[in-house]
């Protein structure tokens, strides 16, 4: 049986689009693997994706910053 290859879900700059899949980035493969990353440390998820937001922000001057916030930091949020 072939083995599947392993992509990685990464932001590709200045579109911040997945290099894997193609869709805006963070897509879902990739927060399913940064919550898995971080599960014991969401403070340090959330700084770091604020960092990737903020670089971001300074490529993307088209796109709206709160649809940018939505994006990058909304989902991760830990669930009360």
């Amino acid at each position: 049986m072939p083995r599947r290859r392993h992509r990685n879900h990464l932001p590709t700059r200045p579109t911040w689009r997945c290099r894997a899949c193609g869709i805006a980035w963070p897509c879902s493969a990739a927060k399913l693997r940064l919550l898995g990353e971080y599960r014991h440390d969401r403070l340090a998820l959330t700084v770091y994706l604020a960092t990737l937001q903020a670089e971001a922000s300074a490529q993307l001057t088209d796109l709206d910053p709160a649809r940018l916030t939505d994006r990058f930091l909304s989902w991760a949020r830990a669930r009360g």
